[in-house]
């Protein structure tokens, strides 16, 4: 492997984690992104409008994310998380004015659900037993199908835990792909669900550590380059069309991965079977700093328009996923909406509406439906130097940021291979 060159066109977090596995075993890694900054849907940005730096989405690490942990590790980020010393999750009901905690044992025996101040307000111990019909899920169940429906525990912790990692409603998610999540997560125990919470953002903990890594191991980086097409002869990428920016050819013994989205990835690769359903996420950021609420901290919403109230320096923010029935209404009709939600959940009382901003992702994640999951392709492709990375890939989890990462290993394992 050493000293081979590798094409990684995206540097979004698939190919930065792609990119330090292939720089740091020897090659020599050319990344190609079309953006003018890395991260994809994982980074952070100035809002001058709101006047502080924000996050383009929320994402939540816990430690049991076993390749976004070895990421972190790796491009020596762990200093930029805050680390949550034990396993809790609060929510609150906004229909009922209920608040609880979700607070699993570092155990893997799950005695905490015997505990009633530990577990969903208003569930019995006995209820946690629905998880063990997720492991014997048939293939094209979803989620809905194998957990009754209209129990607290569905309404409180499985439909939340389905849109949230999902980002697909249990009525069509799949039944297996939330077990695969759930079992690596809290079927360890609540070793594996300590919260990692960026210091600043995603981009100074997920995405500028790498981008100074792969500088020190002599990576080359093109931003503003947008693939538009590949030339295949005998069965392998001869060159690579960046249209205004020039064509690159590619020697014979040199690979490519692509590290883009599925839509692109079909485009460039016309006998590509690759997920063609995705589903929306809206995220809403306020310019106020909640006296009543720590600056590094979160809340799961129920009943509410809103899902996830993320409290950080200079702003709050909230992520709402499988967003489609929000997509078309207008910012400010969202703005108004979601902020009601914000005022109850953070005990804000008549608090106005400060400084906001709508970020709408119509096609933020493909649709984690049974058949959605069929069309998820491999690392290796029918071009003998050609691979892919990718959330939509088939890592076997859904499209976070540990599916990213774990795509971009696997890819890189592929090339070495």
């Amino acid at each position: 492997m050493h000293g081979r060159r590798v094409h990684v066109i995206g540097a979004g977090l698939a190919g930065l984690a792609a990119a330090m596995r292939l720089a740091k075993g020897g090659a020599h890694v050319r990344l190609y992104e079309a953006a003018q900054n890395a991260g994809g849907r994982c980074r952070s940005y100035l809002d001058v409008e709101l006047g502080c730096r924000v996050d383009n989405g929320n994402h939540l690490l816990v430690s049991g994310n076993d390749a976004a942990m070895a990421y972190v590790a790796e491009s020596e980020a762990a200093a930029t998380f805050i680390v949550r010393e034990m396993a809790e999750f609060p929510f609150v009901d906004l229909r009922s004015g209920e608040r609880w905690s979700v607070r699993p044992t570092d155990h893997r025996f799950p005695w905490w659900v015997l505990l009633a101040d530990r577990r969903v307000a208003g569930s019995r111990a006995w209820d946690y037993l629905q998880a063990l019909k997720l492991r014997g899920a048939r293939i094209g169940e979803t989620v809905k199908d194998v957990l009754p429906p209209g129990s607290v525990l569905y309404d409180r912790l499985w439909r939340p835990l389905t849109v949230a990692a999902l980002n697909t409603v249990p009525e069509e998610a799949s039944a297996r792909l939330l077990w695969r999540l759930f079992s690596e997560t809290f079927g360890r125990g609540g070793a594996g669900l300590h919260a990692l919470l960026p210091r600043e953002g995603l981009s100074e903990s997920l995405v500028d550590p790498a981008l100074r890594l792969l500088a020190a191991r002599g990576a080359e980086a093109s931003f503003g380059h947008r693939l538009r097409g590949l030339t295949i002869a005998s069965g392998a990428v001869a060159s690579l069309d960046f249209g205004a920016k020039g064509q690159v050819d590619v020697a014979a013994d040199e690979a490519v991965l692509l590290a883009v989205n599925a839509p692109v990835a079909a485009d460039l690769v016309p006998d590509l079977i690759a997920p063609t359903e995705f589903r929306g996420i809206v995220n809403a950021h306020y310019r106020i700093e909640p006296g009543n609420a720590s600056p590094h901290s979160f809340l799961g919403v129920v009943g509410g328009t809103a899902e996830w109230v993320f409290v950080k320096p200079g702003h709050v923010s909230v992520t709402i996923s499988a967003a489609d029935h929000l997509i078309d209404r207008t910012a400010e009709d969202l703005a108004q909406v979601i902020w009601r939600d914000v005022q109850r959940a953070l005990d804000l009382g008549a608090t106005p509406m400060p400084h906001w901003r709508i970020v709408k992702e119509k096609r933020a994640t493909f649709a984690a439906t049974p058949a959605q999951l069929r069309r998820r392709p491999g690392s290796v492709t029918s071009h003998h130097n050609l691979f892919l990375a990718g959330d939509w890939t088939d890592t076997g989890w859904p499209s976070t940021i540990e599916g990213a990462i774990r795509s971009g290993f696997a890819a890189a394992q592929a090339i070495v291979a």
